[in-house]
């Protein structure tokens, strides 16, 4: 699945606000995508770039990483159907196996209704 840009804007808005500078979930999340160290350790198998996380402050490194993590994890053989907007959501908020997890849904219509809304 390529990775549309109008997506990751979304994910930007609901995770941060658009604030490149956020910090959250008690300092393990950075930047506008509150990136946190279990999505980094994938980057850095996939690409073999080492990022820090403060590095994530940057919003095109930001945006590189989570481009990079949801084409991997957004696959058909990974998935067992083909990608939708909703699994690489709901990937980004719970891991890997987010797209099947009950309690990431609350955060997909958050994201879709800011898709939405952008229509």
């Amino acid at each position: 699945m390529s990775i549309p840009y109008a997506l990751i804007a979304a994910l930007i808005l609901v995770e941060s606000g658009g604030n490149n500078a956020a910090i959250g979930d008690n300092g393990k999340a950075h930047g506008c995508l509150q990136i946190r160290q279990a999505v980094l350790t994938d980057y850095r198998f996939l690409t073999g770039e080492r990022i820090t996380l403060e590095q994530c402050h940057d919003p095109l490194v930001s945006v590189a990483v989570c481009s990079a993590y949801l084409t991997h994890w957004t696959n058909p053989k990974f998935l067992g159907h083909e990608p939708t907007l909703e699994d690489a959501a709901r990937i980004w908020n719970g891991g890997p196996a987010g797209w099947k997890k009950t309690s990431t849904h609350p955060y997909w219509l958050k994201v879709k209704a800011v898709l939405d809304a952008a229509h």
